[in-house]
């Protein structure tokens, strides 16, 4: 029996989404729970896993349809099932869409291919997919995987984020071949990069070898002379934690400009940010912290705590576990306004900024003053990975009453953030740079020594929290970091 694909909610606020793309076209096969569609609300980007294994019969919504929740927007047909466009009521209905009584089995069986609407809306989602997909009249079972010699964990593999795919699909590189470090061997975007660039390095090589291939060449003198410094001059420099640009065109230009519409999530940060500088008065403080002891602490317990663990230690977890100890000092820079009203938070919920391809999200580590050093860092990485693949919920990124942000890993000495709405403060944390600074012993005397050095700068919402108390909310964490008395466990 046909199962109808429907809009799922994704929390009780969502009353729409909107599609982004679809992994499979009209005739594909698909293995239940295989992630068929992204949709983007205006909450998080997600992928839907199919309901059901058999053929997407139909795709009724095509990329860039926002529907409400509930609706039908696509068909999934068993071996050999004719499949008719479901009614407007069919949303209400269960999934499984029944067959009309009047076009019972007809001459022409599994029509749905040839009979599909055109495939404009599936256009793109153009990844290639190495394995072809079994004809409509095969059998598929809901563990099936997608080919018969696949076996599971291949599959799995092959279940790539869009991201990855997409990565894969620029460079024309067969995810089989990638070696993956994710979830059950799921190849993450790290993986695809590394590959790519492994790939490049490959070439390189080879290019450095083609000139003697081609000695044989008639009047080849000229070249070397000029060519000899190009190499200094055209390689481009290595930037460190370089992901890609966030934003550019993705087709040819008309004239001197391109234009194309901004994505959901892309609107929704814009909606966001604007809002937000409307309503606080933004005020910003800058902090310089010692961390050469956390630097030294994490430097020798790194490797213990994955065994131990099974999580790279990042600096990060640090990093909250100052902010709750000052916010807890502070309740007040933990609180929210709500008109003339100020609102205490009993628990501590950090929103901790996640910089992804096409954006920007803040999971949240709700009770965070609950968690350990540990539990910090598990948390973080958790979300963090789950935000990059897109299998984040609306739970997850709700709720905040503080955030953190981290451009520090880019480069950055420090930034000045705009307020995540409703909070009332936002943290910056930039990179730890070595340098010279003026220390004291205990003596008293001065003298220059190198230090781990880090800038903290903290924007906050002026008509709650006074310049006073912000300074005093930043001598508390700076005080944690430089004392650098953290439990591991």
């Amino acid at each position: 029996m046909p199962v109808n694909v429907v809009m799922p909610q994704m929390g009780e606020s969502i009353t729409e989404g909107t599609i982004v793309r679809w992994f499979k076209g009209e005739g594909e096969a698909v293995a239940k729970d295989e992630p068929l569609l992204e949709i983007s609300t205006d909450k998080v980007d997600a992928e839907v896993p199919s309901p059901a294994a058999g053929t997407l019969a139909k795709i009724l919504k095509g990329p860039g349809q926002t529907v409400a929740v509930e609706t039908v927007i696509g068909v999934i047909a068993q071996a050999g099932e004719a499949v008719g466009a479901p009614t407007p009521e069919a949303a209400s209905q269960p999934s499984a869409v029944e067959p009309k009584p009047a076009e019972p089995a007809p001459a022409r069986p599994a029509p749905a291919p040839a009979a599909a609407p055109p495939r404009e809306p599936v256009a793109a989602a153009p990844q290639p997919r190495p394995v072809a997909a079994p004809s409509p009249a095969a059998p598929a079972t809901p563990t099936a995987p997608s080919s018969a010699g696949e076996s599971e964990a291949e599959a799995m593999r092959r279940r790539s984020s869009p991201l990855v795919r997409r990565i894969a699909a620029e460079h024309s590189v067969d995810l089989a071949l990638v070696p993956g470090t994710g979830l059950q061997g799921r190849v993450t975007k790290d993986d695809i990069l590394a590959f790519v660039e492994g790939q490049r390095s490959g070439a390189a090589a080879a290019v450095a070898t083609a000139p003697a291939a081609s000695a044989a060449r008639p009047a080849p003198a000229p070249a070397p002379t000029p060519a000899a410094p190009a190499p200094a001059r055209t390689s481009k420099p290595t930037v460190p934690y370089a992901t890609g640009a966030t934003l550019g065109p993705t087709g040819p230009f008309a004239g001197d400009e391109r234009r194309e519409p901004m994505s959901v999530m892309r609107q929704k940060i814009a909606e966001h940010m604007v809002l937000s500088r409307r309503t606080s008065p933004h005020v910003h403080t800058v902090f310089e912290v010692d961390m050469s002891r956390v630097v030294a602490l994490r430097e020798s317990a790194k490797a213990t705590f994955e065994a131990r663990h099974g999580l790279k230690l990042t600096y990060t977890p640090f990093f909250l576990a100052a902010v709750i100890e000052a916010l807890r000092t502070f309740p007040v820079v933990n609180a929210t306004l709500d008109g003339n009203d100020i609102v205490y938070h009993r628990h501590v919920n950090l929103g901790v900024a996640v910089a992804l391809p096409h954006g920007l999200i803040v999971p949240v580590v709700r009770h965070a003053e609950e968690l350990s050093l540990v539990g910090l860092q598990r948390t973080v990485t958790d979300l963090a990975t789950r935000a990059r693949n897109k299998q984040l919920k609306p739970e997850d990124v709700g709720g905040s009453t503080f955030s953190i942000t981290n451009p520090g890993p880019y480069g950055g000495l420090y930034g000045l953030p705009i307020i995540n709405q409703p909070n009332v403060a936002i943290l910056s944390t930039g990179g730890i740079h070595r340098r010279p600074v003026v220390v004291a012993d205990e003596l008293g005397r001065e003298a220059i020594a190198i230090r781990d050095m880090v800038y903290l700068a903290l924007s906050f919402d002026h008509r709650l929290v006074d310049g006073a108390t912000a300074d005093q909310f930043m001598a508390v964490i700076k005080a944690s970091l430089e004392a650098g008395a953290f439990e591991l466990g």
